[in-house]
């Protein structure tokens, strides 16, 4: 059992992915592996994904970082902790939470460690002491309890290993405590040594040359076999028992996480309301809402209507729709423009709330692209709302309505992209900052095509925006950078560039992602200060989320529709007001703009590949609009089916159905399936 092991996610100290070190262990037999990144969870989701599919299991945990301890004038540097139980996770959840949120408000020490075990090890200290290992060792057991504190024994064939190791075992005798076997990985094969060396030199901001002992000595600190770990171990047989007992007491498991999505409180008395009651408040707004929309609600409409609350009902959903419900009534009460997208416009609830303007009963639109009972998935409403101070009061009013630990935005996890880390692995290696500018330079982004072109192309694929021809041959480029290929670092540098390209830099923020919670989203997963003041941000990723079942809400800022607020209020100053919903869908001059691909700053159509389409399409109708948006996805063309459509809208081709019962679904668009409804109606 391998319980110190830590990932790329301890950011410029591990160097393989947790992907990579859970499938390796699966590979060598181990059973579990505990992961204790540095001051975060950051990796605990995507190791609990892959040692699920793996059949192993991943115990979660994090290392402590700079700890004070009460009366001494020492710091423990780096504290591994495992999480033994629910509530032990919880509370190293809050407790990572306080570090990073507030790190100089109360002593760690005065937090809540039930169900946690503590492990000190050679590394806790900057510099190790007899005198400071019995001091911490005290202070620990007393902390944590005498059953929750390990001492922790290393073997990477290190000069003076086996004196620190005695040491280790001498006060495990004194003090009644446990040993622990562990070869603290720090990545999962040998071969990501040096990727690990690159991160170390990152860290003490100095090159290869001149790094010295800040490197690690040898290349031992991969993941080892149980067999291997046994017989590193073989004087020390209780230490890996011991690992193999503790990895049994750390049953908590991600799967265990006790999410819930927070029930709706009542406007009045402020108290969350039980599932029946939000019910039957979403029912009484849908009922409400569908009396504004419409002056007499047709047999179609109840009846859609009551099909859509019976399968919110049954899946659980109405405080989720009330909660959106609110979210959008906020807005509109402060004169803020916003709209729901998506497959949320597939539902005669979203519409009855104001949550969405498209009536999908008249638009034919499938209710089960959106929320179906043979999917427990959760429904994905995304909203638009004016880009800058007006989409970010909606999202401090979420903050302030959930606080103080009750919100907070999805992660963005920045990963090494081309240009930087050719730029940080070159500098490790003692290359001038003007060859990674010079990379930088011929590393822009793909060009479409010769814009001189008149034409449009015959075939329509993704080559004809970002073709091939026109990406960069890595080699050539580094020598066109001013490195030659005879250099005697140019391998090293190609090796470090492949082997650093997409591991995690930092960590960032989703641009829109919200997860609520009732109870404490910091009893979920660790909260950490965002960039920007006044927002906390999750330590997962969307992805991360999703997997583990936290329910996201995406509050997205357009800057069309910001500059649409803006000529709105203009237009109301000047004495010509515009309603929205008057607009006309028909206007020929409009059209004609789009068929001469004249729509340089208009929302949806403005791309490259979109003008370029638009003069073959000659766009006549709302619904021509809805197919030319539709097409330029990346589904029509890998799929294949933007020339087919286009040849046969044009006259090339004939029209073909691929079944003579598709007829009805796929006549709007000439036999060629474009649109998810048409694909689930035909699976119908």
């Amino acid at each position: 059992m391998e319980l110190l092991a830590k990932s790329s996610f301890s950011f410029l100290r591990g160097s393989s992915l947790p992907e990579d070190l859970f499938t390796r262990a699966a590979e060598l037999g181990h059973k579990t592996i505990g992961l204790v990144d540095h001051m975060g969870f950051y990796g605990s989701a995507r190791a609990h994904h892959t040692a699920k599919k793996n059949g192993i299991r991943a115990i979660v945990g994090a290392t402590l970082e700079t700890l004070p301890l009460s009366g001494k004038s020492f710091t423990i540097s780096q504290l591994p902790v495992l999480c033994q139980s629910r509530q032990g996770y919880q509370n190293l959840s809050q407790l990572l939470t306080r570090c990073h949120c507030a790190p100089d408000s109360q002593h760690w020490e005065e937090h809540s460690l039930l169900g946690l075990h503590a492990v000190l090890t050679p590394e806790s200290f900057s510099r190790l002491t007899r005198q400071k290992l019995l001091a911490s060792a005290i202070a620990l057991k007393e902390l944590f309890g005498p059953q929750n504190v390990s001492l922790a024994l290393f073997r990477h064939d290190r000069r003076g290993e086996e004196r620190r190791n005695q040491l280790m075992r001498d006060l495990g005798e004194h003090l009644k405590l446990p040993l622990l076997a562990s070869n603290a990985p720090l990545y999962a094969k040998p071969q990501n040594r040096f990727l690990a060396d690159a991160f170390t030199c990152l860290r003490e901001k100095t090159t290869l040359d001149d790094a010295g002992r800040r490197l690690e000595m040898n290349g031992e600190r991969f993941l080892k076999s149980p067999v291997e770990l046994q017989q590193l171990f073989y004087a020390y047989p209780e230490a890996t028992r011991h690992a193999y007992d503790l990895s049994e007491r750390c049953a908590f498991s991600l799967e265990n996480l006790g999410y819930r999505f927070p029930r709706f409180r009542d406007p009045e008395t402020n108290e969350l309301l039980s599932d029946e009651a939000q019910h039957e408040t979403l029912r009484t707004r849908v009922v409400s809402g569908l009396k504004t929309r419409f002056k007499k609600v047709s047999p179609q409409h109840r009846q859609q209507v009551s099909h859509e609350l019976s399968t919110i009902r049954q899946l659980g959903f109405s405080g989720y729709f009330l909660i959106v419900w609110d979210l959008v009534r906020f807005a509109r009460s402060h004169g803020i423009l916003c709209q729901g997208r998506g497959s949320a416009a597939n539902s005669l609830v979203c519409y009855a709330l104001g949550v969405t303007s498209v009536d999908p009963v008249a638009g034919g639109l499938l209710f089960e692209r959106f929320l179906s009972e043979n999917r427990q998935s959760w429904p994905d409403v995304d909203i638009d709302f004016p880009s800058g101070e007006r989409r970010e009061c909606v999202i401090q009013y979420l903050f302030q309505k959930y606080a103080p630990r009750g919100a907070a935005m999805t992660a963005n996890v920045i990963t090494y992209k081309p240009r930087s880390a050719f730029r940080e692995m070159s500098k490790i290696l003692g290359f001038p900052e003007t060859i990674a500018n010079r990379f930088t330079e011929l590393c822009a982004s793909p060009k479409i095509q010769d814009t001189k072109q008149e034409k449009p192309p015959e075939e329509l694929s993704m080559d004809n925006y970002y073709p091939r021809s026109q990406v960069m041959d890595l080699t050539d480029t580094i020598e066109r950078s001013g490195v030659p290929a005879n250099h005697p670092r140019f391998n090293t540098l190609l090796q470090l560039y492949h082997d650093i390209l997409h591991s995690p830099r930092h960590l960032g923020q989703h641009s829109g992602g919200m997860v609520f919670c009732d109870d404490g989203l910091d009893q979920i997963v660790p909260l950490q200060p965002a960039a920007m003041p006044g927002r906390t941000v999750l330590q997962w990723d969307k992805d991360d989320c999703e997997d583990l079942g936290i329910v996201k809400v995406d509050l997205l800022g357009l800057g069309m529709l910001a500059a649409m607020e803006d000529a709105l209020r203009i237009c109301e100053q000047r004495g010509r007001p515009v309603d929205l919903a008057k607009i006309p869908k028909d206007d020929p001059a409009t059209y004609d703009l789009l068929c001469r691909a004249d729509t340089i700053g208009t929302f949806q159509v403005e791309s490259r590949a979109q003008m370029a389409t638009l003069p073959i399409m000659q766009p006549k109708t709302f619904y021509d609009l809805a197919v030319q948006v539709a097409i330029i996805r990346p589904g029509p063309i890998v799929g294949d089916l933007v020339h087919p459509y286009l040849n046969r809208r044009t006259g090339r081709e004939a029209i073909e159905y691929i079944h003579p019962s598709f007829e009805p679904i796929l006549k709007r668009t000439l036999g060629v399936p474009l649109f998810q409804e048409q694909v689930l109606r035909m699976a119908m």
